[in-house]
């Protein structure tokens, strides 16, 4: 995700794209310490919500919702996220599609129309309400995975991030399966994808176009 927001932040400028455009790559080293978190411990975010840890290796969205925080001071037009979040995406969809989920359906639409023309398709997957309540804690007032038996991972992913947005147009790219290519392909090589840049830069140019317009 963050590399994806490099290229396409690149790619931007590279193409003048007259729009303001802000990226924001959290990064944090993931490695094991005598300080490194434990299952059960509670987190405050950035927000000021608490997060009850329940899975250490559910980690990215932890650094996810302290930037998506961060963003809101930005008051974006349009927030997108792009993660490789979790492997439940893969089952679901395999590698030849990301999914995207959000709280806003025309931003979703419009994200799966760019995919559509340049090569880099999304699948749209809800966030009900069931969902959102599946990551509520007893004790605290998030959990950074559902609980056990509950299953659509990566919707209750989505939903944990939801929680961090407000009321800005969102939508969050799980791109864990298309990330990566294990063979040559007409439009990609062996190995990172680069998946994303080329559906947001799409999506840039028509913002741009839009605006010009009005």
């Amino acid at each position: 995700g963050g590399s994806i927001t490099l290229g396409t932040l690149s790619a931007a400028a590279a193409l003048k794209i007259p729009l303001n455009i802000v990226g924001l790559v959290p990064a944090s080293e993931n490695m094991p310490s005598g300080t490194a978190i434990k299952p059960g411990d509670i987190l405050k975010s950035m927000s000021g919500k608490t997060i009850e840890v329940l899975n250490t290796d559910a980690e990215g969205r932890l650094i996810l919702a302290d930037a998506l925080t961060y963003a809101a001071r930005y008051k974006p037009k349009a927030l997108i996220n792009l993660a490789t979040l979790t492997g439940a995406v893969i089952v679901a969809l395999g590698h030849q599609a990301a999914a995207v989920l959000g709280n806003n359906d025309e931003l979703a639409t419009r994200l799966q129309q760019c995919g559509e023309v340049t090569g880099e398709r999304l699948w749209p997957l809800p966030i009900w309400p069931e969902h959102e309540k599946a990551v509520k804690s007893d004790i605290a007032d998030l959990k950074n995975i559902a609980s056990p038996g509950v299953g659509a991972g990566t919707i209750t992913a989505g939903a944990f991030l939801k929680a961090f947005v407000g009321e800005f147009p969102w939508c969050h790219l799980d791109i864990a399966g298309t990330s990566w290519s294990g063979e040559e392909r007409p439009y990609t090589p062996k190995g990172a994808s680069g998946f994303g840049v080329r559906l947001l830069i799409r999506f840039l140019e028509q913002e741009a176009k839009n605006a010009q317009s009005s």
